[in-house]
């Protein structure tokens, strides 16, 4: 069984937005983490980028990733129009054809993208690991950024419903199994 790290939507629209999203610096520096472990391990690492009319048109500035990400050569990087990283995207076909069955999950934004990937991600059976210091949102009317990312770790890894459970690692815990 294969393994691959996903980053969703670390773009640079979203992180040099005024004010940027929570703990952005940290969840940057424990995704690095994430990224470095994986390569160590000859995990494939795979950056999704969302895309719509504006600052996250495909190929702007703002489209790109959040400079500061560990970016190689051989990285995959899939492109997306909805908050779900296998809607309409070939993300599952490439992970077929790698023959992976686990995924490492993090990114932005926790309520939206991130969340609707662990579920279908878990819905189609992969066993999965979701990083909690690793993802982040922007706070919003409703609830700070910072209860938004603690519930959504929560409510992932509780749910009972799915073939494998949803497991929470720390970044620097993720390669020592």
């Amino acid at each position: 069984m294969s393994e691959a790290l996903i980053i969703i939507d670390v773009q640079k629209a979203l992180f040099e937005s005024t004010p940027r999203p929570f703990k952005a610096d940290e969840t940057i520096a424990n995704i690095n983490i994430a990224i470095d472990g994986a390569r160590k391990s000859g995990i494939p690492v795979i950056f999704v980028h969302h895309e719509k009319p504006g600052v996250l048109d495909f190929g702007t500035d703002g489209w790109q990733l959040e400079p500061n990400l560990r970016r190689a050569d051989s990285d995959i990087c899939i492109r997306k129009t909805n908050s779900s990283a296998f809607t309409d995207t070939h993300l599952q076909k490439t992970l077929d054809e790698l023959s992976v069955t686990k995924l490492v999950i993090c990114g932005f934004a926790t309520e939206y993208c991130v969340d609707s990937t662990v579920r279908a991600a878990a819905s189609l059976g992969y066993q999965l690991k979701l990083v909690v210091d690793a993802h982040t949102t922007h706070d919003k009317s409703h609830a700070a950024a910072k209860d938004i990312c603690e519930h959504h770790s929560n409510t992932l890894t509780s749910i009972t419903s799915f073939k494998y459970p949803v497991k929470a690692v720390l970044a620097s815990e993720l390669w020592l199994e």
